[in-house]
Formats: structure tokens, C-alpha cells, sequence
């Protein structure tokens, strides 16, 4: 005849406690991925934008809007606004995209944000910048929306 082994209830509760983390951390995981799968068409599209050439040298005065809007999903739709005086850009806003609900340009990498890739836009008076490293595709959002208001500007 076999002898029953009874566990204390102590250390039958541990052995079930010890699945709650690991089913959580499998369920961040589940989702981790689903989210990275279900935007891989977004990104694709981000990452194909291209972005065209614009003469500085032709731009009108006024206030110009200019938005991206990704048809594969809105993750890294852009809206920006420009002014235009005496035939340079003297004011670029991001309406949307990357800032926070308060209006705040977010950190993108590296302790940059979208406006220093905006100056670097009005430096060399070119959208054919570099991006900024590890926001490549927000950088070519934002690019898109400002080649939007700047051809409005022509």
C-alpha cells in the first residue's frame, strides 16, 4: 500500500505563486509582439517615405500647414506648422506628433528632439538631413509634414 504525501499548505501556496509573474510576464510578451507585428506595415511605410526637394529660395510669406498621415496606421502621423517672413522660415511648430499633450517636443534618442532635426533643415535649407539615430522613421514622418507645408509655401 502506497503512503500518501501531504505538502504543508504553505508551501503548496508558494508552488502556485511563483505562476502569477511568469503568466504576467508571458502576457507582456504576447502583447509586446502583437504590437510589433500589427505595426510592421506602418513602420514598412515610414521607412519607404520618400521626401522631395524644395527650393528656399521661392517660398512665400505666410503661415503654412503641412501633415503625413501613414494609410497603414496613425502611430507616426505628424502635423506641422511654419511661417514664412521675408522669404525664410522663421518659425516651425509641431502640432502633432512627436510632443506631449501639453504642446512639449518629446526626447526622440540621444537627448534630441524634432527641432534639432529642424535646424538642421534650416541650415542647410534642405530636407535631406540625416535622422536622427534610433527615430529614423518619426523623423521621416515629421519630414514629410514639413515638405507638405513647404510646398504650400511655393
Amino acid at each position: 500500500m502506497k503512503k500518501s504525501v501531504h505538502l504543508p499548505v504553505k508551501a503548496n501556496r508558494k508552488r502556485k505563486l511563483w505562476r502569477i509573474p511568469v503568466v504576467i510576464l508571458a502576457l507582456l510578451v504576447a502583447f509586446a509582439l502583437a504590437g510589433f507585428f500589427l505595426d510592421a506595415p506602418s513602420r514598412q511605410e515610414a521607412a519607404s517615405l520618400t521626401i522631395g526637394e524644395i527650393d528656399f529660395s521661392r517660398l512665400q510669406d505666410g503661415t503654412y500647414r503641412g501633415s503625413y498621415q501613414g494609410t497603414k496606421g496613425s502611430l507616426r502621423d505628424a502635423t506641422v506648422e511654419i511661417v514664412v517672413e521675408n522669404g525664410d522660415v522663421s518659425q516651425i511648430r509641431v502640432l502633432s506628433g512627436a510632443v506631449d499633450e501639453n504642446g512639449t517636443l518629446q526626447e526622440l534618442a540621444e537627448g534630441k528632439s524634432i527641432r534639432d532635426l529642424f535646424d538642421a533643415v534650416l541650415q542647410h535649407e534642405s530636407l535631406q538631413v540625416d535622422a536622427i539615430s534610433g527615430a529614423t522613421l518619426t523623423c521621416n514622418a515629421h519630414l514629410k509634414a514639413l515638405e507638405n507645408a513647404l510646398l504650400q509655401a511655393h
